[in-house]
């Protein structure tokens, strides 16, 4: 299942990689325009035409993954859900190495997450691109029955992250377990000239606000920890990301001067600065 918004050339590409599963048992793939004013329904119906899969549209003017996702899976007949993002790629043997590891109940599935900057780019998982989140859309499956018996995803949740980690808080409540399939990997698409320094700002900001309505939904030390409310970035928010160090590791992000791995790092620190202060102003802290 596919939630997306304004970004036919990617959905393209990805149902593409989707047409060209080899050993996997039947399925279906719905394609969840989230208000697109793009090609994206013509890009799903072209496929839908094509008859090399079976893929169906559904339409959610409301910009919210979360209500976008709960409209796919209402619209899905399969037992399983697999969920996976708009600028993927998925290798040959994808959807064949999920339905293969969920071999008893009660599991959530996920695989590796390679990020790459462009499509050619196509390197095989390594121990970096293990992950310990328990639910992550880019690339999780699970039973259909134990989406609905949770609620599925919380639609309070309408700015950029966290529903899909309050929704895996749920499921672990509700007793599932999770499997981390190795060859269950795919590629995340992520361009440097459109994944700009402002957007994923933007992205910081909004993820903090969504923090502190996670937090207030999952007041537990597990969750504070995971948003990254502990007294050390507690105090570091409040005492050590000052205006003008932010602006100093903005301008390093940004130099072509300053060598590139200095530069990711300095991009790095900034963006973990923008989100801790934001979070820390979202709560009154």
């Amino acid at each position: 299942m596919i939630a997306t918004k304004d970004r036919a050339p990617y959905l393209q590409r990805a149902l593409r990689s989707l047409e060209q599963q080899q050993g996997a048992p039947a399925f279906e793939v719905i394609v969840v325009d989230n208000g697109s004013s793009d090609a994206t329904r013509v890009v799903a119906e072209s496929f839908f035409a094509r008859k090399s899969m079976a893929v169906r549209y559904r339409y959610e003017p409301r910009p919210n993954r979360g209500k976008a996702r709960n409209a796919g899976v209402r619209g899905a007949q399969g037992r399983l859900i697999l969920f996976c993002d708009d600028d993927v790629q998925a290798p040959g043997g994808w959807v064949a190495a999920h339905a293969h590891a969920h071999d008893r109940a009660g599991l959530v599935v996920s695989g590796p997450i390679v990020n790459v900057p462009s499509y050619d780019a196509r390197p095989s998982p390594t121990l970096a691109n293990f992950s310990r989140a328990f639910f992550c859309t880019c690339n999780v499956s699970l039973p259909r029955e134990s989406f609905d018996a949770v609620g599925g995803f919380d639609e309070d949740f309408d700015l950029y992250g966290w529903e899909d980690t309050e929704l895996g808080v749920r499921l672990r409540a509700a007793g599932m377990r999770r499997r981390f399939a190795r060859d269950a990997y795919l590629w995340h698409v992520k361009p440097p000239l459109e994944n700009t320094l402002a957007v994923e700002s933007r992205k910081a900001v909004e993820k903090a606000r969504m923090a502190v309505r996670f937090l207030r939904k999952q007041p537990s030390p597990r969750a504070r920890l995971a948003a990254g409310l502990h007294p050390v970035n507690v105090w570091r928010g409040k005492h050590l990301l000052p205006d003008s160090l932010l602006t100093l590791y903005a301008g390093a992000a940004c130099s072509p001067w300053v060598p590139r791995p200095l530069r990711t790092i300095a991009r790095a620190q900034l963006l973990d600065g923008i989100y801790v202060r934001e979070l820390l102003r979202a709560l009154g802290e």
